[in-house]
């Protein structure tokens, strides 16, 4: 475990012009793995009781598909909420459905929810990039959970949309990021090299969105009390100083499993990492105390 202290990185950039990000984000997600459209399935009865929600985006914009699964808290009162924001993988929300996630924050007092990002699960995809999405779904869990500190844990693509949002929307305490990478064309350019000319033609043709995109401008710029970021020693995409650089401008925590590879941290060291993670949202909840 590592913590790092913030250091001077430039200002977040501003978003694409509004010409330029529905393009960008088209081509983007054209240029990302093909995923099939499925229909979410139930959580499994270990998980009950839960509540399935519609979180809105707006006019215009079909709402996105959720799962609100409430705190088991003692005494009928939770301590927080967590949105729990899932990678870049066709079963969207449900892939929350395994790994101890939920039963963790749910046992510590935590209300959960869990919604699809446009373009995974049942969701459909609007113009532009998914950091609105993630705004909307910070704002329904406001409504939802009250007065009560809200935090944010996300997973890989999820966590790279949060990261994003929570440079601009207040009144998030804490942070968790799992394998998140500073750019996700950078990661590409690791993974799928047979892309690498439409990523350099996506550099090139959409340069506000391409240095919107990189969360190393970013970075210093996070709303919350406390961060941290986990990634796996193995990972082909993620480099361990990726993720000691985010959390060093973040002056957050960095965890490094040696022997994981992508989205195999929670897998390797299950408890470490929910571990991590609890820890991160006391911390912030205690800084908002102090």
């Amino acid at each position: 475990m590592t913590y790092f202290r913030p250091s001077a990185f430039p200002s977040p950039p501003p978003r694409p012009p509004a010409w330029q990000e529905p393009l960008a984000a088209a081509l983007f997600f054209n240029l990302g793995p093909r995923l099939r459209r499925m229909v979410q399935p139930e959580p499994p009865d270990e998980l009950r009781p839960w509540e399935t929600v519609a979180v809105e985006r707006g006019p215009g914009a079909d709402p996105l598909g959720g799962t609100w699964y409430p705190a088991a808290a003692a005494g009928g009162r939770a301590r927080g909420a967590v949105l729990l924001l899932h990678p870049w993988v066709e079963w969207g929300r449900s892939y929350f459905h395994r790994r101890g996630r939920v039963e963790a924050l749910r046992a510590a007092g935590y209300h959960v929810l869990t919604p699809d990002l446009g373009s995974f699960g049942g969701a459909r995809r609007q113009p532009g990039f998914l950091d609105r999405d993630v705004e909307a779904a910070l704002a329904f869990l406001r409504r939802r959970a009250g007065d009560l500190p809200i935090h944010v844990w996300g997973v890989s693509a999820g966590a790279y949309w949060g990261h994003l949002a929570l440079t601009r929307v207040k009144g998030v305490l804490g942070a968790m990021f799992e394998d998140v990478s500073p750019h996700l064309l950078e990661w590409s350019w690791r993974v799928a090299p047979w892309g690498r000319p439409f990523y350099l033609f996506f550099r090139r043709a959409f340069p506000a969105a391409h240095r919107f995109m990189n969360l190393r401008l970013h970075a210093t710029g996070l709303t919350v009390a406390a961060a941290s970021y986990v990634s796996g020693g193995r990972d082909r995409g993620i480099r361990p100083e990726d993720t000691k650089m985010l959390a060093a401008a973040a002056g957050g925590r960095c965890l490094i499993v040696p022997d994981a590879d992508h989205l195999g941290a929670i897998r390797t060291a299950n408890a470490e990492v929910i571990g991590l993670a609890l820890d991160t949202f006391r911390r912030a909840e205690g800084a908002m105390v102090g």
